[in-house]
């Protein structure tokens, strides 16, 4: 891998796969990613950035996986399974009406998936070589899933005795008895890798990098860390005697308490760092970039007792991110990452970005009701930056702005020498015009929308992860006609 981040200046537009337009409850892996990248391409826009794609839990956020390497089967189009005739009209149509869940769709068309395999040795050859690329993470999260269905949900560490320690004859029995299972979780898995490629294949064709995000941190109940008890603050017992979070800022006066294990960073290093070399590696064939989330956890990170419900009480103790980042440059090459710098970042982990090259963030809803050395100003940008005008944490723009204060609305006014609104291009222009490399606009804020179509309002547990695109813009539409005369003007085409 040799691809840099920082080779030429582009511009981008943030969407989850989720909120794509379609038939199914919310966006797949089919023809309206495909319409997609071509769309944006019409913007002048060259990157496609999008959150974590791992299978996700009851609540849905993408942050917190049941495995940091699986895709999320809910992303698979089954419209392939009634061309292929593993699912028909019918079903596909009780599907899109609510009458059939996926989870039960996918458990028939595996079935007849497996009956395919067995008569087309082509397709044998296929699953074969499928299972061997990815022999460090499948079967692990195809067991580890499938002891999921068969115990309710209930997480890892609730399990018999036998499997929660992942006892030899326990795991082989339960392999056993629980083929069917294990037979429809990796069907799921090859059906979303070959979705997948089909995607990139398309995106390389049209020119578009996809961008993806890899959670520093996996959840506890999830197949990494079942599977690998030994690299995380996990005890006997399956439960976490340390946790992930950070301390009391501005922004929450408890700080926060994420709950994910951490890492034991020393026996990591002993193994050279095989897990961190694999998960990536898993990532870095799917995607042409990624952002690291909580980058400053690489050089340093806050450890908070297992017991708390807040992040008031912890220590800060180091993180061996340089020979982390060295092994992974060793492995891949240049890195082609993005580091998230955002919130209360000291000089050592500025130090450690600068080092391995990699961009950090910049996010212009932070920018203005301050004076003029704010960081995240645009005249205080520099080449190594992502410019966004905000994030998937973030409002939208309008949102943003409709609930600005009176110094923030002047501050703007004054900054882009602006007599009326305009809202939001005028972020929009700034995050173009930007020295940054890269500017990525998310497309709640190319589409004008207000705080309705925000997609993730942090420390809370409803409406979130749901927004929705209506429909993909036509060519025509202003937010691409807009867009690409200032990609042109700026030199991000």
């Amino acid at each position: 891998m040799t691809t840099s981040c920082l080779e030429k200046r582009q511009a981008g537009v943030l969407l989850h796969l989720t909120s794509l337009p379609g038939p199914f409850k919310h966006g797949v892996l089919g023809q309206e990613a495909l319409q997609f990248i071509d769309r944006i391409v019409e913007g002048g826009y060259r990157i496609w950035q999008f959150l974590p794609l791992g299978p996700t839990h009851s609540h849905g956020s993408p942050y917190e996986s049941l495995s940091s390497s699986a895709g999320n089967p809910d992303l698979i189009d089954l419209r392939i399974a009634e061309q292929k005739g593993w699912l028909t009209v019918k079903d596909i149509q009780r599907i899109i009406q609510g009458g059939l869940c996926l989870a039960t769709a996918r458990a028939k068309a595996a079935l007849h998936f497996w009956k395919d395999v067995e008569e087309d040795e082509v397709l044998q050859e296929e699953i074969k070589l499928f299972r061997q690329e990815n022999k460090a993470w499948l079967e692990d999260y195809a067991l580890f899933a499938s002891l999921k269905i068969v115990h309710e949900n209930m997480p890892w560490w609730h399990w018999p005795k036998a499997l929660r320690d992942r006892q030899p004859e326990a795991l082989k029995e339960a392999s056993h008895t629980l083929l069917a299972h294990i037979h429809q979780i990796i069907f799921e898995q090859f059906i979303f890798a070959k979705q997948w490629q089909t995607i990139k294949l398309h995106a390389e064709s049209r020119g578009v990098q996809l961008f993806g995000d890899l959670p520093i941190y996996v959840a506890h109940d999830s197949s990494d860390v079942w599977a690998n008890r030994e690299f995380f603050t996990v005890n006997e017992d399956g439960m976490c005697e340390e946790v992930a979070g950070v301390p009391p800022d501005y922004f929450s006066e408890t700080g926060q308490r994420w709950g994910n294990p951490l890492y034991l960073w020393d026996k990591i290093h002993d193994s050279g760092f095989s897990w961190w070399i694999e998960r990536v590696r898993v990532q870095i064939k799917r995607m042409h970039m990624l952002r690291i989330d909580h980058f400053r956890g690489l050089e340093s990170y806050w450890a908070i007792p297992g017991h708390r419900e807040d992040g008031i009480e912890g220590v800060w103790r180091k993180a061996p991110g340089d020979e982390l980042l060295q092994t992974l440059q060793g492995a891949f090459g240049q890195l082609p990452l993005i580091a998230e710098d955002l919130g209360m970042i000291t000089e050592e982990v500025h130090v450690l970005r600068k080092k391995f090259k990699l961009p950090g963030m910049k996010i212009l809803q932070f920018a203005f009701g301050g004076g003029a050395d704010n960081p995240y100003l645009p005249h205080q940008h520099s080449y190594d930056m992502v410019a966004y005008t905000g994030t998937h944490d973030n409002n939208t723009t309008m949102g943003w702005w409709q609930a600005a204060s009176d110094n923030e609305r002047q501050h703007l006014q004054a900054y882009f020498g602006i007599t009326d609104e305009g809202m939001p291009w005028p972020m929009i222009r700034a995050a173009l015009a930007s020295p940054a490399v890269l500017a990525i606009i998310p497309m709640q804020d190319l589409l004008e929308l207000y705080t309705t179509a925000r997609f993730n309002t942090p420390g809370t547990l409803d409406n979130n992860w749901c927004w929705r695109m209506q429909a993909i813009p036509e060519a025509s539409d202003e937010c691409w006609t807009h867009s690409k005369p200032l990609n042109e003007l700026y030199g991000r085409i």
